[in-house]
């Protein structure tokens, strides 16, 4: 069985421009691993215009940014996964977590075409942008 993958963008608010949550299988990924206050990535940088999205999964293997404590990645780590395809198959695995009490989130498993569709769904939706 696959896992799914939902992404939302948060509208901006004063301190921060509008940002990533990813939401797998119903459970925010980012609150689980970094707590209340911590914060996802910038929607620009993850979903910029005119470019294919960071997300997207190739063969080759590239660690992503997900998210960071309220005290900033500086200070005590970002969330980051390891995001590839292996031809039916898009794995997020080798999760490095703040420092924090907290553990990693587990390698999750999707299906490409779910996977694929949200992606491209979060790439086209920019009513953020209006905000920015």
């Amino acid at each position: 069985m696959f896992d799914r993958l939902e992404i939302r963008v948060l509208p901006p608010v004063p301190r921060f421009a509008a940002q990533l949550r990813f939401w797998v299988n119903g459970e925010d990924v980012i609150e689980g691993a970094v707590y209340e206050g911590g914060r996802g990535p910038f929607a620009a940088d993850v979903l910029p215009a005119g470019r294919p999205s960071l997300l997207r999964a190739t063969s080759e293997a590239r660690r992503l940014e997900l998210g960071e404590p309220a005290c900033t990645g500086g200070c005590c780590g970002y969330l980051s996964v390891v995001v590839q395809r292996f031809g039916d198959l898009v794995q997020w695995s080798d999760w490095e977590a703040p420092h924090a009490p907290a553990s990693p989130p587990p390698e999750f498993h999707f299906d490409p075409s779910q996977y694929d569709a949200e992606v491209a769904r979060a790439e086209a939706d920019r009513w953020w942008q209006v905000h920015a």
